[in-house]
């Protein structure tokens, strides 16, 4: 296969599903903000993936402008929680607005300002459905160990960004070295079923077995 076709199989897998108002204004926010916002193919896969686990607890690591949000919580059943981390007040101001003009009530997100790695912890041990992190890939080691920890049986935790990072071996900065390590750590722990997808930046997703 070409170079021309993987191209072209990758633009018609991102467009496959079109953004709504919602997605566009949200898009827009993140551009204004300096912010990258999830693509297409990959919110299809989250918001599979929430629709697959009947989610009704999910938690989010890097807030942005509520484009991810909206895929998770389009997914989730409709009296399900979407528990939202970021350090920036901004995005969380933006991304309320976000959710209000998509027409979802304040009941169903949870949005919490501060460092991940401090909220994880006070979160309920084995209480979520799903795990959703894109934020420092050079966290991202930390994020496994804590969001493992939240899932329930069954449930699902999820990497934005890991695949780009391991297409140079040669790279050697702290976000490509802790995607590699994430991704060696996810494939041999035998409590989880790993998978690469290659939507987006690369989405590691894995499930906890029962």
């Amino acid at each position: 296969m070409t170079s021309e076709t993987h191209a072209g199989v990758g633009d018609y897998v991102e467009s496959y599903l079109p953004d709504d108002d919602a997605l566009l204004s949200a898009r827009v926010r993140a551009e204004e903000l300096g912010c990258a916002p999830l693509g297409g193919a990959a919110g299809a896969a989250l918001c599979f993936l929430a629709t697959s686990l009947r989610a009704r607890a999910v938690v989010e690591i890097g807030t942005g402008t509520g484009v991810s949000g909206l895929y998770l919580l389009r997914g989730m059943t409709p009296e399900g929680v979407l528990t939202s981390i970021d350090l920036e007040p901004e995005y969380h101001r933006t991304a309320r607005r976000t959710f209000a003009e998509a027409g979802f009530p304040p009941g169903r997100t949870r949005l919490i300002m501060g460092r991940a790695l401090d909220v994880l912890p006070r979160l309920t041990s084995g209480g979520y459905d799903l795990v959703f992190i894109d934020a420092a890939r050079a966290e991202y080691p930390s994020y496994y160990e804590q969001g493992v920890h939240l899932l329930r049986p069954g449930g699902v935790i999820a990497f934005h960004g890991v695949l780009a990072p391991r297409s140079d071996p040669a790279r050697r900065d702290p976000g490509a070295l802790a995607a590699r390590e994430l991704a060696r750590a996810l494939r041999d722990d035998e409590r989880l079923v790993p998978s690469l997808l290659p939507v987006g930046g690369g989405l590691l997703v894995a499930a906890l077995r029962s």
